[in-house]
């Protein structure tokens, strides 16, 4: 490590409290924080004060980032959420991976890149940023739309595309060490072998092992937390070790977990500190940046980028269109892939350390990712805007009828949720068979492992999860819902469940628990719409019946009451 400070410890603080500085500007221009964090390497590195040209540390933090990353997209691989969304995920997102590979790629020769290093910059033109797309939908209320559900659709494909290459990539760089054919084949067979032995052990340990070893670890949330990154970080460590990438191993884990009902609440939990960790990757990238570099890669980084900010929406309304979907459905959709994202630059690094590109490619790569990310942002932040004014010009990306549109939103309303229940202890669970008998769609949540596994089979879907974690409200079809319902009694939960619906602009109504009546009117303050006291609503119902709604009372009792107010 070479620093001009004293020590690693005051190192981390400055770099902590730039990032927070320019973290904050960008913000306030409504800038993704990978283009703020970048901007902070490069003015920490060599090419503006100097005072980080090499660090262990910041690369152990930006390899730890980069798992997690891969490790919570592993978590997100669920057949059940690829399916949902059915053809149109798989063919928008498989379609524009090619298109824009294979005109990217015309574009890179053209400006005169050699063609491995054409290839290298054409497929990571393709990927578009998860992370960015969903804060930015969810800023705007539009996760649940439709729009909005083909996008993350299709953006996870694209996710599991760029790790398939990433797979490649290094079993690439693992058989280029072979001297001769024979030997090439031998490693080839090598890595096959190693490569079925540990997806084989994978496949045991989540058929036998994990979903009863979670199903102990929740009862704890930060053990549950714990053995997650414990996991990721382990099988990263393994998938290394086999010569594979350590993001593969990561990636794995993450695809072990996917299937058991745990899923979103570890994704929800990591996601804050996935996003600190990668903090010093875009760092280090930054850091490892020269502006003179950048400089000399302006005009093609403006054609490339160009092609991504005009190119790539224009290829997903193509496909859009041609499967039934309005132009409107489809320009919002498109928007979201007018940019690179954090999988191109990790790419562009592993290319780099295989040898396969060199540091101005990769400053190329970079440039595009800073024009791309911070110009794509404002396009969809004005999304509808920006609709209106050309919406007569989008007439040829449309059929005359949008079929699979109006399936589309048909299947919705058929398949949703009425009720989002909190909840599934001895109140909770009465609440749920009350509504299923009045015909209500329930959807049950509780972080209560043995709750939630009692409750499967009941006839309605239950979920684990926490009401107090506002990214796991995320995960939730929270547009389709009437009333949100919580039985828990908890007045912090509450009023944290009652602040995340608002954050998330959840505009259905909202009904919370309350231990005792003085704590009514401060629920009522802070969003609710009716606020349930068990005891005092049971004592009520219990009188009702007894002596009938309109209050009548048995005789004798009323006599009684008179004689004692007459003497």
């Amino acid at each position: 490590m070479a620093s001009t400070f004293a020590d690693v410890f005051t190192e981390m603080a400055v770099l902590l409290l730039l990032a927070t500085v320019i973290g904050a500007i960008g913000v306030r221009l409504r800038q993704p924080l990978i283009v703020a964090f970048i901007a902070v390497g490069i003015l920490v590195g060599p090419s503006v004060f100097g005072w980080v040209s090499a660090n262990d540390q910041v690369d152990l933090l930006a390899k730890l980032g980069i798992a997690l990353l891969l490790f919570v997209v592993g978590l997100k691989l669920d057949l059940h959420i690829i399916r949902s969304m059915g053809l149109v995920a798989l063919a928008t997102g498989l379609g524009q991976v090619f298109f824009t590979s294979v005109v990217g790629y015309f574009i890179a020769i053209a400006l005169g890149m050699t063609p491995v290093t054409a290839l290298y910059v054409a497929v990571a033109l393709t990927f578009s940023s998860t992370i960015i797309i969903v804060k930015l939908l969810s800023d705007k209320r539009e996760v649940d739309t439709l729009h909005g559900r083909i996008a993350i659709g299709f953006l996870i494909v694209q996710d599991i595309v760029v790790v398939l290459v990433m797979i490649g990539l290094a079993a690439l760089g693992e058989a280029a060490d072979a001297a001769d054919a024979a030997a090439l084949g031998r490693e080839a067979v090598e890595v096959l072998i190693k490569g079925g032995l540990f997806i084989a052990a994978i496949g045991l340990l989540m058929r036998y092992v994990l979903t009863p070893l979670l199903h102990q670890l929740a009862r704890s949330r930060e053990l549950l937390v714990l053995f997650a990154i414990a996991w990721a970080v382990a099988l990263g460590a393994a998938g290394g070790y086999l010569g594979f990438s350590k993001e593969v191993g990561a990636f794995l884990a993450g695809v072990s977990l996917a299937s058991t009902p745990y899923r979103e609440a570890i994704g929800a939990r990591l996601v804050s500190l996935r996003d600190f960790l990668l903090l010093f990757f875009f760092i280090d990238l930054g850091a490892g940046l020269e502006l003179a570099v950048l400089g000399a890669q302006v005009v093609p980084a403006i054609i490339l980028s160009l092609f991504v900010l005009i190119g790539n929406p224009l290829i997903v309304m193509t496909i859009l269109g041609a499967m039934g979907y309005r132009k409107r459905t489809g320009f919002l959709a498109g928007l979201t892939v007018a940019q690179i994202s954090e999988f191109s630059l990790i790419l562009g690094a592993l290319g780099l350390s295989l040898g396969h590109i060199d540091a101005d490619t990769m400053g190329l790569i970079t440039l595009v990712g800073l024009i791309t990310i911070s110009t794509s942002t404002y396009m969809i932040l004005y999304s509808h805007l920006l609709y209106e004014r050309i919406s007569p010009w989008l007439d040829l990306f449309e059929r005359k009828q949008a079929h699979r549109e109006e399936a589309q939103d048909r299947n919705t309303q058929e398949n949703g949720y009425d009720v989002i229940l909190f909840g599934l202890g001895r109140f909770g669970t009465r609440i749920a068979r009350q509504l299923r008998l009045r015909g209500y769609r329930v959807l049950g949540v509780d972080f209560d492992p043995d709750l939630v596994r009692r409750q499967e089979g009941h006839g309605y879907a239950v979920r684990y999860g926490d009401a107090e974690d506002p990214e796991f409200l995320t995960t939730l079809p929270l547009r389709q819902v009437r009333w949100v319902l919580s039985s828990l009694r908890e007045m912090p939960v509450n009023l944290a469940l009652l602040h995340g619906l608002r954050d998330h602009g959840y505009s259905g109504r909202v009904a919370v628990t309350a231990h005792s009546l003085q704590n009514v009117e401060q629920l009522k303050s802070a969003g609710a719409d009716q606020v349930l006291v068990p005891y005092a609503d049971a004592a009520t119902e219990a009188v009702d019946n007894l002596f009938g709604v309109s209050g009548k009372q048995p005789s004798g009792v009323g006599d009684r009451n008179n004689a004692k107010d007459v003497t």
